[in-house]
């Protein structure tokens, strides 16, 4: 929305025109987001608390977690509401990749919204039935895939993108659908796995969307593309301003998510997020770098299909307890500790992932 009000205005005075650089927007939505989380925050955890919206602890969990139990939670809406709000007012609203992960966020938020609510609200231990939450994912993984296919401008665009190979690219047709089913669906799940902990789910994302906000600003970038190896797509530069917001709104969350944490990010959030992130992916076509640098949320997934499979098949467990960060909890680890390691090994990564961008 400023946007439009800064072009009408550098046709009065041009200095204006420095709004129309993709960097200082970027920057303004990352600022943006974050202070609307810092300013918002406060009040939005004593509605939480007034409306009683206290978190659940498992019974069978560390013990260090019974008194987390009545923590505001579905917290992840302050994060949904500063990355849309900063998105609409420093991107371009006329760039269809804006409008999908606007839509993936809210629809993802929406989900988990009503899980948290029948949980939290209605009292109903179950949450939302599970049948019903995937379908739901479904629905809206699915929407969001075809969309991108059918309106695919490059067949950059459709293409899966080696990395360390310069010139290869393997079509993947109508198979990009269930890529990108997989990869939206998947990752709002796995996010929402990793939250189990102060801090831990929220501070991974932070880094990389501000990754993805490297790779979408260089994607989007004729020259910048060409240099580095990677596909042109279109229009996929405006989405910098998307992964600023995210990140700007997810430190912003974090102010008030550290340990001990006054409030949690609830399935509204962590559904929402993953969901975004998985998007972002796509749509740059770094899915495979995607999974080094997100490779918190891919470890603490398949520990829990590890875990699960393993009981089914031998009746022994391989973890403690998973996801995996609560394994390291029962081995003694204190949850800081586990929770600053995470984040270390998130950073390292990261820091590959940006490496490819030039090793190719």
């Amino acid at each position: 929305m400023l946007l439009i009000l800064t072009e009408w205005l550098a046709t009065i005075e041009s200095g204006f025109n420095v709004f129309q650089y993709l960097t200082l927007r970027t920057i303004l939505g990352a600022l943006t987001a974050l202070a609307v989380s810092l300013l918002v925050g406060p009040w939005f955890i004593r509605r939480l608390s007034h409306h009683q919206i206290g978190q659940p602890v498992r019974e069978d969990g560390p013990k260090s977690h019974f008194s987390k139990a009545g923590t505001p939670t579905m917290g992840g809406g302050l994060i949904i509401f500063s990355v849309v709000l900063a998105t609409a007012l420093w991107s371009d609203l006329s760039n269809r990749y804006v409008w999908v992960l606007i839509l993936v966020t809210l629809a993802f938020g929406a989900i988990g919204w009503l899980d948290d609510y029948r949980k939290l609200v209605l009292n109903n231990s179950d949450g939302l039935p599970a049948r019903w939450k995937y379908l739901l994912q479904s629905v809206a993984g699915l929407v969001a895939a075809v969309y991108l296919y059918m309106t695919a401008d490059v067949p950059a665009a459709t293409e899966l993108i080696v990395p360390l190979f310069k010139d290869f690219a393997l079509p993947l047709g109508l198979l990009f659908i269930p890529v990108a089913y997989f990869y939206i669906v998947g990752f709002s799940n796995a996010v929402n796995l990793t939250d189990g902990l102060d801090g831990l789910a929220i501070m991974p994302s932070v880094l990389v969307a501000s990754a993805l906000g490297v790779y979408a600003y260089a994607s989007g970038n004729v020259v910048f593309s060409d240099y580095l190896g990677i596909p042109h797509i279109p229009g996929a530069g405006e989405l910098a301003i998307f992964c600023g917001a995210l990140a700007g709104a997810g430190l912003g969350f974090l102010w008030f998510n550290a340990y001990p944490a006054q409030v949690f990010m609830g399935d509204i959030g962590a559904l929402a997020v993953g969901a975004a992130l998985g998007a972002l992916a796509i749509i740059v076509r770094q899915e495979i770098t995607f999974l080094i640098m997100a490779g918190i949320f891919v470890l603490e997934t398949v520990s829990v299909i590890l875990q699960v499979a393993s009981y089914k098949l031998t009746g022994r467990r391989i973890f403690r307890m998973a996801p995996i960060h609560h394994h390291f909890e029962l081995k003694g680890w204190p949850e800081p500790r586990v929770i600053v390691r995470f984040w270390i090994i998130s950073v390292i990564l990261v820091l590959i992932g940006l490496a490819m961008l030039k090793v190719r």
